[in-house]
């Protein structure tokens, strides 16, 4: 006789035995079997001994910080989700918890109703990643059997919960299993073995398809994807890998649909909520940083040295908050492509010129040198928006300036051919170690070495350069060397009659 199964263990970490006590009162009715530990120590002790799925721990530990215990949960056991409850949370907090492995976060107090929630979405979380998993094994187990018998094929195929086209070399739909043609819309009668535009109304997802079916991307590294919507509220998401036979070529192509909709609701849900967030947080915030700086400008001769340094760096730490918190909303509004305004024709050597002008002075401070370097005669305007053209110069001009040791040099160049516009930000600074490039364009990624410690930064600059940049169809590049400097190259189109008009234009 079958044992019914095991009910999911949820662990409760936290100092305060009324916590503790509540917590359980809310899990223990929702079927979980229910762990609690005071200290962060005997969680781990705990982890090893029972089947733990879900963590909900706070930050504030007697024994061990929280964050130490949640980088050993992620270490020890990756699968585990963790819901980070505190009284004391911050962006900061929020984000430092995210990097190392949380899966959500909870300020103290917090309703039962709120934790509910939390767990509620945890556990979609890890059903969603078994289903994952169980999908592409599935996936993996059709190509495996595709030579082999046809019929089983397509069984298998059919009964697929994502949608599945397989093509020959030339092309032409052989295989279509009925979730792909639900997904496309297409009649549930609709024949096999005919034109792919027959099939697919998207030009770009037909092309790519092709270029499978051909053979151009052979590689398991060089697999592209695409992701495209049908109607406004229906994502859907393509992968493809060419069909091998048995000397190596290419027989033609297997392509893979999946409904992702979840997944782009989640996403929205969570931008507004870091909107949400950082317009609660800028108020109260911008109102301590003014009345430090009132306090500093009333109490000039009047306190020690160390109180002044330590409410300078109150300030500087709020303006530090304040400017994560814009970062944050700039990054939310150009993800829901919000960010941009209509573009106009801006002449990039003056909107350069201008930004080096307002900046001069911070240069100045640290006895640097910033030239505009630009080639002779008239320049094509560019068609953008000049307020994200101020955006990403300004934040790589800025960093030029902030990782540049004093009287170092800044060199901005500016270059022109029939379809690209090209600006380099140079600078003899720091420099970049190879091995954090492919990482600095990721969100609340800072170099960190005795170099840069002192510098205030948010990480979220640079993330927002490239979201700017690639919404204009560009794309930006980096080259450095650690003690010798950065260059940051910025690539924008121009517009196709922005050549007509010339150079700048009187009156």
């Amino acid at each position: 006789m079958n044992q019914p199964p095991e009910p999911m263990g949820v662990l409760v970490v936290d100092d305060e035995p009324r916590i503790r006590d509540g917590l359980n009162r809310v899990l223990k009715p929702m079927g979980y079997r229910v762990f609690t530990a005071a200290r962060g120590r005997e969680a781990l002790e705990l982890m090893a001994q029972q089947n733990v799925a879900i963590v909900v721990l706070d930050l504030q530990l007697p024994d061990v910080s929280g964050m130490e215990v949640l980088r050993a949960i992620k270490q020890d056991y990756p699968r585990v989700v963790v819901i980070i409850i505190t009284g004391f949370g911050t962006v900061q907090t929020a984000a430092e918890a995210m990097r190392n492995g949380a899966y959500d976060l909870l300020p103290k107090p917090f309703e039962p109703d709120q934790l509910r929630i939390a767990i509620h979405r945890a556990r979609e979380k890890m059903q969603l990643e078994k289903e994952a998993e169980r999908l592409q094994q599935e996936k993996l187990q059709t190509l495996a059997d595709l030579f082999l018998e046809k019929s089983r094929l397509h069984t298998i195929v059919n009964a697929l919960p994502i949608g599945v086209m397989v093509t020959d070399h030339q092309g032409q739909a052989v295989l279509i299993n009925p979730t792909f043609k639900r997904y496309m819309a297409l009649p549930e009668d609709m024949a096999e073995g005919q034109a792919l535009a027959l099939y697919i109304n998207d030009e770009a997802l037909r092309s790519l398809i092709m270029e499978f079916s051909q053979g151009c991307h052979m590689g398991p590294e060089d697999s592209p994807t695409y992701e495209f919507s049908i109607g406004p509220d229906k994502f859907l998401f393509a992968r493809g890998r060419p069909v091998l036979g048995e000397s190596g070529e290419c027989l033609g192509a297997v392509v893979t649909i999946v409904d992702i909709t979840a997944m782009k609701v989640l996403d929205r849900l969570k931008r507004e909520f870091v909107a949400k967030v950082s317009h609660e947080l800028r108020s109260p915030l911008s109102t301590i940083h003014e009345q430090l700086a009132v306090v500093l400008s009333d109490l000039v001769g009047q306190v020690s040295p160390a109180d002044e340094h330590l409410l300078s760096r109150a300030k500087e730490k709020t303006q530090g908050l304040i400017a994560l918190i814009g970062d944050l909303l700039d990054l939310s509004r150009i993800e829901s492509g919000a960010f941009s305004e209509a573009p106009k024709f801006v002449h990039m050597d003056e909107l350069l010129e201008n930004i080096i002008a307002f900046l001069g002075t911070r240069a100045a401070s640290k006895h640097q040198s910033i030239t505009l370097q630009r080639p002779a005669g008239a320049l094509p305007p560019l068609k953008a928006d000049p307020l994200a053209l101020e955006s990403i110069f300004g934040n790589l001009i800025t960093n030029a300036i902030n990782y540049t040791p004093d009287q170092g040099r800044i060199e901005i160049h500016l270059r022109t051919n029939e379809t690209h516009l090209e600006v380099q930000v140079r600078d003899n600074g720091l420099g970049i170690d190879a091995r954090h490039m492919e990482k600095i364009f990721e969100r609340f990624y800072r170099v960190k070495n005795e170099h840069t410690r002192y510098i205030t930064g948010t990480g979220l600059g640079l993330p927002i350069v490239k979201g700017l940049v690639e919404a204009m169809g560009g794309s930006i590049g980096v080259q450095s060397q650690p003690g010798q400097g950065s260059t940051f190259t910025v690539r924008l189109p121009l517009a196709a009659d922005s050549n007509s008009l010339g150079g700048k234009t009187e009156g």
